[in-house]
C-alpha cells in the first residue's frame, strides 16, 4: 500500500509541488527535483531496489537512482519538488487509474512511497519506431498519488469507447492502460514534407483518459537552438590547440555528432 501523502501545488507557470509527510511517511522523486525540506525530512539516494530497477528507470528516461524523503521527526513535516520546465504539475490517483497509467519518458516528477516507475513498451511496432514517445514509455504502477510535469498548458480528454483523437506525437504526455495507442502517417506529399506538423501523428482510441500538453520540450529547445544560432559559431573562442581541444571535447560529452 502506497503512503497516503498530502500535497498542495503553487505557481502557474513555473510550478511546485510541496508534499505534507506524517511521521513514517515517505515520498520519492526525481533525482535533482528536490527544492526544500523540513528539519525532520531524512534524504537517502539508492536505485529504489537494485541494480535492475535502475536499469529500467533508465532506460524510460528516468535519472539511475531515485531520492525518497521520509519525515522523522515528530509531527507533519515538508518537502517541496519543482518543475523542470514551464509547464504544469499534474497529480495521478493510481488507485482511480485501475492501478497503473502509461506517460512519456521524463515526465515523471515524485510519488508516494508504494509507486513503481517502470519501462511500458509500445504494443505495437509502428508506434515504437515512429511515434514521437518511442518504442519505450514509462508505468507508473502502483495505488497511490504520483505527479508528472507536461510543458505549457494541459488539457485532459475523457474519450468515450471507440472515440478517437489524432494528435502531434510530442504533444501526448499521458494515458490510460485502456487506451489504444497507435501512429498514422500523414497523408499527401505536400503535409509531409511542409506541413511543419511531422510524418506522423499519434492515435489515441478509447475508453480512457488522454493528457495532452501544448510545449512538449522538444519544441521548446528547437525555438531556442534557432534563436542561438549554429552551434559552430561558439566554437573555438579560445585560442590555439587547447581551445579546439576543449570544443571538441565539450561536443562529444554533449552528445554532439558533428565531429
Amino acid at each position: 500500500m502506497a503512503d497516503e501523502i498530502d500535497y498542495r501545488i503553487y505557481g502557474n507557470e513555473m510550478q511546485l509541488v510541496e508534499i505534507g509527510l506524517d511521521k513514517g511517511e515517505t515520498v520519492k522523486a526525481e533525482a535533482g527535483a528536490m527544492m526544500f525540506m523540513g528539519d525532520g525530512i531524512k534524504m537517502e539516494t539508492s536505485t529504489g531496489g537494485g541494480i535492475l530497477k535502475g536499469l529500467k528507470r533508465a532506460i524510460s528516461g528516468e535519472s539511475f537512482f531515485i531520492t525518497s524523503f521520509t519525515q522523522t521527526g515528530s509531527g507533519k513535516g515538508s518537502v517541496a519538488f519543482g518543475a523542470p520546465y514551464p509547464g504544469k504539475i499534474m497529480p495521478i490517483d493510481l488507485k482511480e487509474e485501475g492501478g497503473s497509467f502509461i506517460c512519456q519518458k521524463d515526465s515523471f516528477l515524485c510519488a508516494a512511497d508504494g509507486t513503481d516507475v517502470t519501462i511500458a513498451f509500445s504494443k505495437r511496432i509502428g508506434a515504437g519506431l515512429f511515434g514521437g514517445e518511442g518504442f519505450i514509455l514509462q508505468r507508473l504502477h502502483g495505488d497511490g498519488l504520483a505527479f508528472i510535469h507536461a510543458g505549457g498548458t494541459v488539457l485532459k480528454k475523457e474519450l468515450a469507447p471507440g472515440e478517437t483523437l489524432r494528435v502531434d506525437t510530442g504533444c501526448l504526455v499521458a494515458f490510460s492502460e485502456s487506451i489504444d495507442y497507435d501512429i498514422q502517417f500523414v497523408g499527401g506529399f505536400k503535409n509531409a514534407l511542409f506541413g511543419g506538423e511531422g510524418v506522423v501523428l499519434a492515435t489515441v482510441k478509447g475508453p480512457g483518459t488522454v493528457y495532452l500538453q501544448s510545449l512538449p520540450f522538444s519544441r521548446l529547445a528547437d525555438r531556442i537552438a534557432a534563436a542561438i544560432g549554429p552551434a559552430e559559431s561558439n566554437r573555438g573562442e579560445s585560442g590555439g590547440i587547447s581551445g579546439i581541444g576543449e570544443s571538441a571535447l565539450g561536443g562529444i560529452l554533449g552528445g554532439d555528432r558533428k565531429f
